[in-house]
């Protein structure tokens, strides 16, 4: 039993960690209809800014809020000067971003090297958690949680809010939205540049567990659009759920079928969007 409350645990710890970087995908993917394949060099970023700036001064909390800020700012100045440029053109979006995340992994790789790395844990969650013949690490604990705060506050601010109104209202119809002085190109730059935020931030604790090296940022964003789509475009509940669901999947097919770790995870996500292809709370398109 503690093996099998061991393996539910990293399952969850991992799934928040792809919901915190789903989370962000959601909100530009999701909400916005932007397709941003550079959401996973944003991750990279903010871990390597963070191990980077922890190394000079040794302070994390000082580390964690530089890695932020220095990534969003990346990511509004990369929306507002090629991104906003090809709004609800998909194949122009692919190809941006595609070559801004590997321009970002590219200058990653050239000061950084190829020696995987990983950011520290928070200071105070070095600690293991002990019932009898179970252990379980602090940190990981600590991912759960922050993942259920953030759905919380991302919920909150989308469906209780003003300025969740205004997003909302800017997607669903832009001419209008602008006919009662909603500022559209501020939210889509708002909206933008607090889904960066999270990779970021993701980057930072979720790289404290699975590690940066050259390529995680692809492989962590696959998994990401797979969370995105199966929960339901632009629903941060659902993307919190197909999140936990991935992240068991990937933990128990790993453990019992390490053969066919793959096939365990994307088999079930193939079925489920062969029957519902809209996903788990994605709305479906009248056509």
């Amino acid at each position: 039993m503690g093996s099998i409350l061991g393996h539910i645990l990293n399952g969850l710890s991992f799934g928040s960690v792809l919901f915190l970087l789903a989370s962000g995908l959601t909100l530009t993917f999701g909400l916005m209809r932007t397709v941003n394949l550079a959401h996973g060099a944003f991750f990279a970023l903010g871990g390597y800014i963070a191990l980077d700036v922890l190394r000079r001064t040794d302070r994390y909390w000082f580390s964690l809020l530089v890695a932020i800020l220095a990534a969003t700012l990346v990511g509004v100045l990369f929306e507002r000067l090629a991104l906003h440029r090809v709004l609800g053109k998909e194949l122009p979006q692919i190809l941006i971003t595609v070559g801004f995340a590997f321009l970002i992994a590219d200058l990653l790789l050239a000061y950084y090297g190829g020696r995987p790395q990983s950011p520290p844990r928070p200071p105070g969650l070095d600690g293991v958690l002990r019932l009898e013949n179970f252990a379980f690490p602090h940190f990981r604990l600590a991912l759960i949680v922050v993942a259920v705060v953030v759905w919380l506050g991302l919920h909150l601010l989308i469906t209780r809010t003003k300025i969740g109104a205004m997003v909302r209202a800017s997607v669903d119809d832009e001419p209008i939205a602008r006919s009662v002085g909603v500022k559209v190109p501020a939210i889509f730059a708002t909206v933008f540049g607090a889904g960066t935020a999270l990779a970021a931030f993701a980057g930072v604790w979720g790289g404290a567990f699975t590690g940066l090296q050259p390529g995680s940022e692809w492989q962590i964003l696959l998994l990401a659009l797979v969370v995105v789509v199966v929960g339901g475009l632009g629903s941060v509940g659902g993307a919190l759920i197909a999140a936990l669901a991935v992240g068991l999947l990937d933990e128990f097919g790993k453990w019992l079928f390490p053969s066919f770790a793959l096939f365990t995870l994307y088999a079930p996500v193939a079925v489920l969007l062969a029957i519902r292809p809209q996903g788990f709370f994605g709305k479906e398109e009248l056509t």
